[in-house]
């Protein structure tokens, strides 16, 4: 029987299964441990019932589980490490918080242009999203990547997000800031966005329209599909309770893990994910989502960068009809859209090996042709 990752909420489309004060960034060098065994692993479930709410039981629970992670039999654990340069690191941004973030560069070359990440909801830049920076970084690009406050291994409540406009703002601070570093401020930047990790990418833009060279987006979440949304009554006594119990999981929910990952044996292996938040949504963390969804559908028109667009047509998480739609609104003289056939909502972590190495193929080729048209061009963060 499948081993199920997650239980999805009533009303979020969600991506993935998906000590303050110190300052320290270390290398990280990886044994070589045993391919993991999804049905017989003792240390995945004594760490499954660890109570992760806090970062540093994440940081731990990740810690023991780190190597068997990497050796699933997964085609993107499969791309080889050699030739990339990894650093993680944990600091303290303005807001006092203590932000978890990892990189991938090209060993031998200087990056052709800077792929900035951002995740969707309950997941984190340390598990699938691993082999998806190597491929990446194997072509030529440096890849930054971190995990939102309250996600992952980044300081916070597990899964809480008190203002989605504050989470935009700690993403843009981190990526600011290594756009700005000396070796990297004359190189082309892209924002890279997953699920609810498009909705990031696009408030960013929103906030720096001609900052970036361009932006991938992968089943984004820039609506939310109306037969996810629950009745006006429901909707408005939830958020209600918001306002005073915005930590509490109360958020009604259905199981969509299945419609996430196609490929079964890859849905098995979700469960290794396991500093994903899976329980039910926050209340504040809900409302602020679907808050966020609004103000971005009547803003659709204003998007403006060369823009990639991806999405599964069988995807019931996010509705691929609300990518058409922003194709079709967005103002950008340079769009694209890709529809695949059959596919799901994980188009990279989820699907048949064939599929993700397309899915990758079309990023890398799309990438590779707007870095050689920003080579030479200004980009300024106004």
């Amino acid at each position: 029987m499948a081993l199920r990752s997650a239980k999805l909420p009533l009303f979020s489309p969600l991506h993935g299964f998906v000590d303050k004060g110190r300052r320290f960034v270390w290398q990280r060098s990886r044994s070589m441990a045993p391919a993991a065994k999804l049905d017989n692993n003792e240390e995945l479930r004594r760490l499954k019932d660890v109570n992760i709410d806090e970062a540093s039981a994440r940081r731990h629970v990740r810690d023991s589980l780190k190597d068997i992670q990497l050796n699933l039999d997964h085609i993107l654990f499969k791309t080889p490490e050699n030739g990339i340069k990894t650093k993680e690191s944990y600091e303290v941004n303005s807001r006092g918080i203590e932000i978890f973030s990892k990189s991938w560069l090209p060993e031998a070359s200087t990056p052709r242009a800077l792929v900035c990440f951002c995740h969707g909801y309950g997941d984190t830049c340390t598990f699938f999203f691993e082999g998806i920076a190597r491929r990446l970084a194997l072509s030529g690009y440096g890849v930054f990547a971190m995990d939102y406050p309250g996600f992952g291994l980044s300081e916070g409540l597990h899964g809480y997000i008190p203002s989605f406009d504050l989470l935009v703002q700690d993403v843009l601070e981190h990526y600011s800031n290594i756009k700005e570093k000396p070796e990297f401020s004359s190189l082309p930047s892209f924002l890279f966005g997953q699920s609810m990790g498009g909705a990031v990418s696009l408030k960013i833009h929103l906030k720096q329209p001609n900052a970036w060279a361009g932006a991938v987006l992968v089943a984004p979440m820039c609506k939310i599909a109306d037969d996810l949304v629950p009745p006006p009554v429901l909707k408005q006594i939830l958020i209600g309770l918001a306002s005073v119990l915005p930590k509490q999981k109360l958020v009604p929910q259905k199981d969509l893990a299945e419609a996430a990952f196609r490929d079964i044996r890859k849905r098995e292996m979700t469960p290794y994910n396991v500093i994903c938040y899976s329980g039910k949504p926050r209340l504040r963390s809900a409302v602020e989502m679907l808050r966020t969804t609004q103000e971005i559908e009547k803003q659709l028109q204003k998007v403006s960068l060369p823009i990639l667009i991806l999405h599964g047509e069988a995807d019931t998480v996010t509705d691929p009809s609300v990518s058409r739609e922003l194709y079709e609104k967005a103002k950008s003289a340079d769009k694209k859209i890709v529809l695949y056939e059959n596919a799901y909502h994980s188009l990279l972590e989820g699907e048949p090996d064939d599929m993700i190495l397309r899915v990758l193929s079309d990023i890398i080729s799309w990438l590779d042709e707007h870095s050689l048209q920003a080579e030479g061009s200004v980009v300024t963060s106004v």
